[in-house]
């Protein structure tokens, strides 16, 4: 049997814990413990990111490599290249691009984006070994062209790509001493320790995959020689894998912004990481990083909810499995629905694990994204479980959130109501026949939602939100009006108004109120009017493709965003 390149790490993984497992125990026995639960489990959530990631990132990774090794291989003889010596010369000829690829990581800002991520943690251990980028084939291609040129075939390139990837696991450790010669010629966790470290004379040495030759011959080789301190001058300060990835490319977005040359605005990508023009700097400063006041990123975590993030940790890891093990035979939009569901989960466990989200709303989260995928992709029976599900872990948490605030019950209790009719409505939409007594059921649970965000506030505060949603709304019906039946076309303006009215109401609420939940509740209102309409012009004007999946993924997006905003949990409410 071929094995993929994602198979071969399905496969790997069980390795992998087992070594973290032994390295865990070895640690805390000797009294060294390298691990926290929260930061193996984000860097392990990267890890699997990074995977599924790469079944779209192919393309960059071995297409464009194979593209130019069919059009332009000097030496295409694949009898050499397959010999002993040919795989040798083939990996020497890897890791030394590697080198160079690694360095410019450290060395310009656009691809230190991108691997910024293996270097977030502050601890090191074999887990942050497998913390990697989602973004670095992008434009880690070019380093490999060489490679392709020189006539390096795909499947030799493919195959000491897992060589040099897998040798790199082992020297994340701090277990292992100086080892003597062997750290004079190869990558060891001495050298490499010192790659992670922030020390300032660590600072962007030792780029090596397998060999450490590479950094005595170009001059980025140091010594270890005092004790590591591990992370970035930037900490990350945060569990979620999805901004781990985005946070670098988004500050030189900010900064490219902000640049008043139009030169800057292109060398900001390309300059060393740090590198910022004199305007952009004495308008936005940045204190100076001082390693003495370097403080590790540790939120407080019940042991509920470590117990939650491990099993969902776990659960992740099967599915993570399982789509990989596949994802080679699956469509591209099979697998790109597949990638979101996973996705939404490991940011939701991130998210509870830094305390944004409780461990109700991430089951609430989880079973929506399931209820959407399973419904765009036709797995019908698995949508008639995961749907009523989602809504019923959202009353679950109303619930549990009001219990300590008994006085202001009503608020929640309206809300209830709304998510109850909701509920409803999801129920009877799932079945033919029910559109009139579905569409019936969020009729009133959206007048439970203008109830809801009248609490306190005067009816409809902004006239010009009120305007434009109506607008909107007549707009929508008008575009619809043709295709609508006597009947439906009385029913569908009555549920026109009254969505038009719910989210001029909210967006109301939050130009009086002015705060970030008010306005997540007022964009959690418009994202309710958008779901609508996907799924009024899908039934009653033209059919979308994938419908169900905006239409649901809107949906859910809406009472999320509702259900978490409208009333914000105090810290002593988050362990629910």
């Amino acid at each position: 049997m071929n094995l993929t390149p994602s198979q071969v790490i399905v496969l790997a993984t069980p390795v992998f814990f087992l070594l973290i497992a032994i390295e865990f125990a070895w640690g805390y026995a000797k009294g060294r413990n390298t691990y926290r639960l929260n930061d193996v489990i984000n860097s392990i959530s990267l890890g699997m990111l990074s995977q599924i990631s790469a079944v779209f990132t192919r393309l960059f990774r071995i297409g464009i490599y194979t593209a130019i090794y069919s059009s332009v291989a000097l030496f295409p003889d694949e009898a050499f290249w397959t010999t002993w010596y040919g795989w040798l010369i083939a990996l020497v000829f890897y890791d030394f691009c590697y080198y160079w690829l690694h360095r410019a990581g450290h060395e310009s800002a656009v691809f230190w984006a991108a691997h910024v991520v293996h270097h977030q943690s502050q601890d090191y251990n074999l887990s942050t070994a497998l913390r990697q980028t989602s973004s670095g084939a992008l434009l880690g291609w070019i380093f490999y062209v060489p490679m392709a040129i020189a006539g390096v075939p795909p499947l030799v390139f493919g195959v000491v790509v897992l060589i040099d990837l897998l040798y790199q696991f082992w020297v994340h450790t701090e277990h292992v001493p100086k080892l003597g010669w062997f750290d004079r010629w190869f990558c060891s966790p001495s050298n490499h320790r010192v790659h992670h470290a922030v020390n300032d004379h660590y600072l962007d040495r030792n780029y090596g995959g397998i060999l450490i030759v590479w950094d005595r011959l170009f001059g980025s080789f140091h010594e270890e020689d005092e004790k590591c301190i591990y992370g970035t001058r930037s900490p990350l300060n945060s569990w979620d894998p999805l901004w781990s990835n985005a946070e670098v490319y988004w500050a030189l977005a900010k900064d490219s912004w902000h640049a008043r040359n139009w030169g800057d605005k292109l060398r900001i990508w390309f300059k060393p990481p740090g590198w910022r023009p004199a305007d952009v700097t004495a308008r936005f400063p940045k204190p100076p990083f001082d390693i003495t006041r370097l403080q590790r990123y540790h939120p407080p975590m019940t042991r509920a909810l470590m117990w939650f993030g491990a099993v969902q940790f776990v659960v992740l890891l099967q599915g993570v499995a399982l789509f990989l093990w596949y994802a080679d035979n699956l469509p591209a939009l099979q697998s790109a629905v597949w990638l979101g569901v996973l996705a939404i989960g490991l940011w939701a466990v991130g998210a509870a694990l830094q305390g944004r989200l409780t461990m109700t709303e991430v089951l609430l989260i989880e079973a929506a994204a399931l209820a959407t995928a399973t419904s765009a992709l036709g797995l019908v029976e698995l949508h008639r479980v995961f749907k009523p599900l989602a809504l019923g872990f959202a009353l679950v948490f109303v619930a549990a959130r009001a219990h300590p605030i008994r006085a202001e019950s009503r608020f929640d209790l309206i809300l209830g109501a709304g998510l109850v009719f909701s509920l409803a409505g999801d129920v009877l939409l799932m079945f033919p026949g029910f559109f009139i007594p579905g569409l019936l059921s969020f009729l009133v649970a959206h007048l439970f939602y203008i109830a809801l965000f009248k609490q306190g506030q005067a009816w409809f505060p902004s006239r010009r939100a009120l305007a434009a949603t109506l607008g909107v709304g007549a707009l929508m019906y008008a575009f619809l009006f043709a295709g609508l039946n006597p009947v439906l076309r009385f029913a569908v303006a009555a549920y026109v108004i009254v969505i038009a009215l719910m989210a001029a109401q909210a967006i109301g609420r939050a130009t009086v109120l002015r705060d970030r939940a008010s306005l997540g509740v007022a964009i959690g209102a418009g994202f309710f009017m958008l779901s609508d309409a996907l799924l009024a012009t899908n039934k009653f004007a033209q059919p979308l493709p994938m419908a169900q999946l905006w239409v649901l993924g809107t949906y859910y997006l809406a009472q999320v965003l509702i259900v978490h905003n409208a009333r914000p949990a105090t810290a002593g409410q988050r362990a629910g």
